[in-house]
């Protein structure tokens, strides 16, 4: 018997079960801030998907650090800046800044948890498929001797040891600056010293070790550093050491009436390296005299310190998704190329004069896009050229086919939007 349930005679709600709800109050607005955290929870929740091929997962708990970061840096910084400047009035939802703040910490605390117990699950499946992340500990000699030659040679010239003292100030640590702190004695002394190691964005997170027996494994890079401390630091001993990770104020505020807005952006983002310190991540076992340290000279509150007992930097596992292992990875997937361009020997204006053209992407490959733009750049009766840019990679091929057309005598009129949130520069 099937049903009918559009035909179904309406039964009436019991009255003192209605729940009371102003329609025209400010509870019918989701919070722009708390909805966009609902989001990156979303996103977490596909890195727990077991349905998912394991990388992938890493690949998505990864992003879910990266948004968080940009959430902070931007969102964040604006509502904190709100906070500062005295600003009082209720979002549509009817919380003042402040309230957001007080319930995005909540949240946000409640998320990073959720990475860190999440983190430890896929290392432990990332084990049982011959990937292994490992502490110097576990490492054996002939390792070492491997190792000892890559620091001297790879990473020791690119760090940069920093004392702490009277004479040398606590230096300023750019956004996402991730840095290895630390108190020393040296040899036959008592006094003891703090010190910085910035750890390198150009050095990968995981140093890769020997494949032995099948299994691939990984070595973090602060754990290479404080083995190698003798070295950094010749004729100290660490008494006491910590990690920690500072976000910075990234929103840029621009006047678009500017008479050179591109000046006016260049002018932004060399304040944008400087920012207001937003949040703090700092190891769970730091010792006291470090963190009052970091925390007094970083300018932060206590509300904005982040204790995290785990992997500091959670968008650096991004380096782990690349490992070679296909089995662990989504299939790659092939776009297609439009047969109508083959069929006419790769010339996509014979193509386009039998019949327009849609492409959608990314099913059908971005590659006919170029190289309509390279044949139009080279084509003699082609006059002008108008491009719309949102954003451009570091060496892109459509600027480039641009140059040239440009180069060729055409008229060449590109729209780019400066306003790309973190392509500002390359921009």
């Amino acid at each position: 018997m099937r049903a009918d349930f559009i035909n179904l005679p309406a039964e009436p709600f019991p009255a003192d079960q209605v729940p009371e709800f102003d329609h025209d109050g400010p509870d019918r607005f989701f919070n722009r801030e708390l909805s966009w955290l609902s989001f990156n929870w979303r996103v977490l929740e596909e890195a727990q998907n077991a349905n998912h091929p394991l990388l992938e997962r890493v690949r998505f708990l990864s992003i879910s650090g990266a948004n968080l970061d940009e959430f902070y840096m931007v969102r964040v910084a604006g509502l904190k800046g709100q906070v500062r400047s005295g600003f009082t009035k209720a979002s549509m939802d009817g919380r003042t800044p402040s309230e957001q703040l007080l319930l995005i910490d909540e949240d946000a605390r409640r998320l990073m948890r959720a990475q860190d117990r999440i983190w430890r699950d896929l290392r432990g499946e990332l084990a049982a498929q011959r990937i292994e992340i490992v502490s110097f500990k576990e490492i054996d000699a002939a390792d070492e001797a491997v190792i000892d030659a890559q620091f001297l040679e790879q990473i020791f010239p690119v760090l940069s040891p920093l004392a702490v003292d009277p004479a040398h100030p606590f230096p300023f640590i750019p956004n996402l600056g991730h840095v290895l702190a630390l108190t020393l004695q040296r040899d036959g002394e008592e006094a003891e010293m703090s010190a910085l190691v910035p750890i390198p964005s150009q050095l990968d997170r995981f140093v890769p070790l020997a494949v032995r027996d099948g299994v691939r494994r990984f070595l973090p890079l602060e754990d290479l550093l404080v083995a190698h401390l003798d070295k950094i630091m010749p004729g100290y001993a660490p008494t006491g050491s910590c990690q920690f990770r500072v976000l910075r104020d990234s929103d840029l505020e621009v006047e678009e009436e500017a008479e050179d807005l591109v000046r006016e952006f260049e002018t932004a983002l060399k304040r944008r390296r400087r920012g207001e310190a937003v949040r703090l991540q700092i190891s769970a076992d730091a010792p006291e005299t470090l963190r009052a340290l970091i925390t007094r000279e970083m300018h932060v509150d206590a509300a904005d310190v982040v204790e995290v007992d785990g992997l500091i930097g959670v968008s650096d596992l991004a380096d782990l998704a690349k490992i070679d292992r296909p089995d662990l990875c989504w299939p790659p997937f092939a776009p297609r190329f439009p047969e109508r361009v083959r069929d006419h020997d790769g010339d996509v204006f014979a193509a386009i004069r039998q019949k327009d053209m849609l492409l959608h992407h990314p099913y059908e490959s971005f590659e006919i896009v170029v190289k309509f733009l390279e044949q139009a750049a080279a084509d003699p009766d082609v006059l002008a050229i108008k491009q719309t840019l949102y954003r451009t990679s570091r060496n892109s091929p459509i600027v480039k086919a641009l140059c040239t057309a440009a180069e060729e005598g055409k008229s060449v009129t590109a729209l780019v939007e400066l306003k790309a949130r973190f392509d500002e520069a390359a921009n």
